[in-house]
């Protein structure tokens, strides 16, 4: 979260390294791309379509000229006052507050318009013959100034709601607790009665009080989502709470303090959210949990906790940000190690009497027959081998697993026993030699014992 100090300081320099002369050429454009910003805004933020009528249109078109001019200004004058735009600017802030909105519908609107600014400045660079150079540093300046302006919302956000930044995070927190706690059954219920109470289907009671997690999601401005995606942090050697690099979108719940740190991100991940997480991140080793109800929050989180730790032991490939959705099998496999370990046992008994070497490749053959079915010429080619050894082989399995290897249910246990037991593999754990059974030692075909 940016900081008051740092707004202070950054509204102390001009928006960037361009000429002054610029601003003759600036000044024609912004009556046009005033109104073309609020049009975009009104496209692409749900949130103020509605607004965009009447009088309140109106003033959105007078804070984005507002805005515009004291941008222009600064060019032209690096020394000028923004007196004036800041006391706006909070004022906009206090306005989402008192809406009960977040900040993310005016961070929204802030992109937006600083698309629609970097498109005009793209025609009249065009128009006018400038360098490439002086459009990179434009864009810079415009970048640069939209961190500003957000900055001075979120101070009148924070005054509104009644606290500074920390006192804000610390209910943000509290927030996500409550929601892994299971309190959003009761959002859901008071959703549910409020509905049919609208909509006159149900003479029912009056509306119960609104829940913890309502009051409080409204006293912080955060939309309480129908669904949620956790999000499962690699912590800090020291333990002493994370701190990222990066700058995560307002509407992300976090609790970077716990020994295990984690986000909320609300409904799905999609691919450009993905990459604005994975950028504040910074290298940071993460896992998405799977998309879930407000109510299974819990759960996207355990998930996701186990998968880190399949990707820290090794069972799961390195990644900056792995997708737990892409890995369920392999979680579930993983899930109750000791039972996996005790369906290993039961499945590969009747290979005990083998000695090691004979029982790790005759698994290995097994393995890949299950996962392939393919012919004797096929797995050769797999496994590397010639493929009359597979043949020997596949006659002694079926010599010794004849009937589990016919059965469907025990096939497929089997298949799952030697998929659990790959899977721990990759993670460096010795997988058990199966239980001891009396009789004599299973024959391997001769001449072919060490194959």
């Amino acid at each position: 979260m940016v900081q008051t100090a740092a707004a202070s300081r950054a509204r102390t320099q001009p928006p960037g390294p361009l000429p002054q002369e610029l601003a003759a050429v600036m000044w024609p454009e912004l009556p046009a791309v005033a109104e073309e910003m609020v049009h975009e805004i009104g496209r692409a933020v749900p949130e103020y379509r509605p607004l965009l009528e009447g009088s309140y249109r109106t003033v959105l078109l007078h804070c984005v000229r507002q805005n515009l001019t004291s941008f222009v200004e600064l060019v032209a004058d690096p020394a000028a006052s923004t007196a004036e735009r800041d006391q706006l600017c909070r004022r906009l802030g206090q306005f989402e507050a008192h809406e009960g909105r977040g900040l993310h519908c005016l961070q929204s609107a802030l992109r937006v318009g600083a698309r629609v600014g970097l498109r005009r400045a793209t025609t009249v660079g065009t128009r006018y013959n400038l360098p490439a150079s002086l459009i990179v540093a434009f864009a810079d300046a415009v970048f640069a100034y939209t961190d500003v302006i957000e900055s001075l919302c979120r101070e009148g956000y924070v005054a509104a709601r009644g606290g500074g930044d920390d006192a804000w995070e610390s209910q943000r927190g509290r927030l996500l607790r409550l929601i892994l706690a299971g309190v959003s059954d009761v959002v859901t219920a008071d959703r549910v009665r409020g509905a049919a109470n609208r909509a006159g289907t149900s003479p029912g009671p009056e509306p119960s009080p609104p829940s913890p997690l309502t009051e409080l999601a409204g006293r912080v401005g955060w939309r309480i989502p129908e669904q949620v995606t956790l999000v499962a942090l690699a912590p800090d050697a020291g333990r002493n709470g994370l701190r990222l690099p990066g700058r995560l979108d307002e509407d992300i719940l976090t609790d970077l303090g716990d020994q295990r740190p984690h986000l909320l991100v609300p409904g799905e991940v999609d691919e450009p959210r993905a990459a604005r997480l994975e950028s504040a991140l910074d290298g940071r080793r993460a896992v998405l949990g799977v998309t879930v109800g407000l109510g299974s929050a819990a759960d996207s989180l355990r998930w996701a906790r186990q998968t880190l730790s399949l990707v820290e032991s090794g069972v799961l490939p390195e990644a900056p940000l792995t997708r737990c959705e892409e890995h369920l099998v392999t979680l579930w496999l993983t899930g109750d190690p000791a039972l996996a370990e005790r369906l290993a046992v039961r499945q590969l008994a009747p290979l005990s009497g083998l000695t090691p070497g004979q029982r790790e490749r005759l698994v290995d053959t097994l393995r890949t027959w299950l996962t392939t079915r393919g012919t004797a010429a096929q797995m050769a080619q797999v496994l590397h081998l010639h493929p009359q050894t597979v043949r020997y082989r596949m006659r002694a399995l079926k010599r010794v697993l004849g009937a589990q290897l016919g059965d469907p249910d025990q096939r497929f246990a089997t298949e799952l026993a030697l998929r659990a037991l790959h899977l721990r593999g990759r993670a460096g754990v010795r997988p058990p030699a199966g239980a001891h059974t009396k009789g004599r030692e299973p024959e391997l075909p001769r001449g072919h014992e060490g194959d």
